[in-house]
């Protein structure tokens, strides 16, 4: 018994100095007593502890509602995160849009002022083979696309139509090796021709020597190559080689199109081409 005593001796005094209060109450708290010297010992050693216990309980209580208030805010967060997302998704697509139409709108107004039959259409592939550069269009014969045709936007020309079905066509582009476009000089009036070097600058060709070209002209399509129509933009000089003997000169132009990043185009039938349109059970 004075073993088990010992052991828990500390919980038995603690015990004890924790029930007296209680026990004094019961027994003189209606009587409405003052505290004597026990009583006043009694809680002057038991304060500590029932404050203790006090912030404890309510640190706990904070950790708690901090914790429950911590997982409310991350939820909030992560729902503002999907809608911060969804709404930049939605501001893409309408600036996406926006885009679409401004390129649409510049080829209708190109459009109306071009003579002949015009065919807007959209570039649905690109030609990974490097003996010919050519895109595919989602417009063909059924649309009034024939094999001639050339194939232009309101910047500047894209290339020519070399092969048409019913419901596409093959367009080789002005930086195709095979290449070659009738151009002039727009300040000077200078005529030569632009070939494509397969990839980069177009390179001038069949250009006098004496003729007035520089560094940053405007070059035009002259018209002259049974294809394009006068007066579409090529590109602009922007190297010449110039020699002192021979006959022709030589230099780089810059297309006006970066023919990399095509997608509206406008299929426009030249006055002057031989192939405007394929007779009905002809060769196409």
């Amino acid at each position: 018994m004075l073993s088990l005593f010992k052991r828990y001796r500390t919980l038995l005094i603690v015990g004890v100095l924790l029930l007296y209060p209680f026990g004094a109450f019961l027994t003189t708290g209606r009587r409405g007593r003052d505290p004597n010297f026990v009583d006043r010992a009694v809680i002057g050693m038991t304060a500590p502890l029932q404050r203790g216990l006090i912030g404890l309980i309510d640190g706990i209580k904070a950790v708690v509602f901090g914790y429950i208030d911590l997982r409310e805010v991350r939820r909030e967060n992560e729902q503002l995160r999907t809608e911060t997302l969804q709404l930049r998704a939605a501001v893409q697509a309408l600036g996406e849009t926006r885009a679409e139409n401004e390129r649409l709108r510049g080829l209708l107004g190109y459009a109306e002022a071009v003579k002949g039959p015009e065919v807007a259409a959209r570039v649905i592939g690109v030609n990974p083979v490097s003996k010919l550069l050519s895109v595919r269009i989602n417009r063909g014969e059924s649309d009034g696309v024939y094999r001639g045709m050339s194939v232009v936007t309101p910047d500047g020309i894209i290339g020519q139509v070399v092969r048409t079905t019913g419901g596409w066509a093959d367009v080789a582009l002005v930086t195709d090796m095979q290449s070659r476009v009738g151009v002039r000089v727009q300040r000077s009036r200078a005529r030569g021709t632009a070939a494509g070097s397969g990839k980069g600058p177009l390179r001038l060709e069949n250009m006098l020597r004496t003729e007035d070209i520089q560094e940053g002209d405007l070059i035009i399509t002259s018209g002259t190559d049974g294809v394009y129509p006068p007066g579409l933009v090529v590109g602009k000089v922007s190297h010449l080689e110039k020699t002192e003997h021979g006959m022709f000169l030589g230099g780089d132009i810059v297309p006006a199109v970066d023919t990399t990043r095509l997608e509206e185009v406008l299929v426009v039938g030249s006055p002057f081409g031989s192939v405007a349109q394929a007779p009905a059970g002809g060769e196409r």
